[in-house]
């Protein structure tokens, strides 16, 4: 991947969270422990699902992906940002940032897709439940899990085809702990308004796309519910659901406020990023095991075994 021959920089400077060394020592020691708890939980999620029999249902293997998609996010944002904390310098090649821009892009595109699907899950679960099993076939989950890693790529083909596009002349500095698009437009020295459109409309489509069949399958599920007559019943269905309400807030409040904000590098867009990035994935697997007596049981009965 080449910029135009007439682009004049062959590095981007990041700028990171603080430039105070004792800060920065301490954002190190909180990043990496974040960084470490993100692994060690997704880990520990997809080896229990992988082990646990009573866990062989599409809904946890959905929520296998999401753990797995979870770990490549860390994988791609937090060792670069934890490198330049400890590093004076803290610099990336054009090549290497727009390689970041990329899998930076596939994580989130992915993860709106999987919580789509998940939503759809609940959805057969609770409103079609006599037909479950035909309507969530292994094959099905298969290729909904196939379609999302799809999807989130050629997104992100389209993302790097437009920061490929960009001349960037003198402005090297990237107010950011990570190359992302919005974070390139505003150092570009060439006109960037149909970039932003395009950004915007990209954006606009796979969250609306994703977003949406989550709100009719909520729409469906809560009709259903309110018609349950057991409380015990209702309880355990909004119990179901509960975790994964949680996570669609978590990541699309974050996630669609970051990219669809102007990229100016302020630090409320960088907040956002840091929340959707960082925060999110190590935040998944406690939402799901937390509030999932099944979970919980099958790290019970994992434990025993050993």
């Amino acid at each position: 991947m080449a910029l135009r021959n007439h682009s004049t920089i062959t590095e981007f400077i990041l700028i990171g969270l603080s430039d105070d060394p004792h800060i920065k020592a301490l954002l190190f020691v909180l990043f990496l422990g974040i960084y470490l708890l993100t692994m060690i939980e997704n880990l520990m999620i997809l080896l229990i699902i992988r082990a646990d029999s009573h866990l062989h249902t599409p809904m946890y293997f959905f929520l296998r992906n999401l753990s797995f998609v979870d770990l490549y996010f860390s994988c791609v944002t937090l060792p670069k940002l934890l490198e330049d904390l400890l590093s004076e310098e803290k610099t990336i090649s054009v090549e290497g940032c727009l390689a970041q821009v990329f899998f930076v892009f596939i994580a989130p595109g992915t993860e709106a897709c999987l919580l789509s699907v998940m939503a759809y899950d609940h959805y057969a679960a609770i409103c079609r439940l006599l037909l479950y099993g035909q309507v969530m076939s292994n094959q099905l989950c298969v290729r909904l899990v196939l379609i999302s890693w799809g999807l989130a790529s050629l997104d992100a083909v389209i993302i790097v085809l437009l920061a490929i596009n960009l001349d960037f002349c003198e402005a090297q500095t990237i107010y950011h702990y990570t190359c992302e698009l919005p974070s390139l437009l505003p150092l570009s020295c060439s006109d960037v308004s149909i970039h932003i459109d395009i950004l915007i409309c990209s954006i606009l489509l796979h969250g609306l796309g994703t977003f949406l069949p989550i709100f009719f399958s909520y729409t469906h599920i809560v009709s259903t519910i309110l018609g349950i007559s057991s409380t015990t019943g209702r309880s355990k269905a909004f119990s179901t659901c509960s975790s994964h309400l949680i996570a669609v807030i978590l990541f699309f409040g974050s996630g669609m406020l970051r990219y669809l904000m102007p990229p100016s590098g302020s630090s409320l867009g960088l907040l956002f990023s840091i929340q959707y990035s960082v925060i999110t994935p190590m935040l998944n697997p406690l939402i799901y095991s937390l509030k999932n007596n099944e979970v919980k049981t099958a790290v019970k009965r994992t434990l025993r075994k050993y």
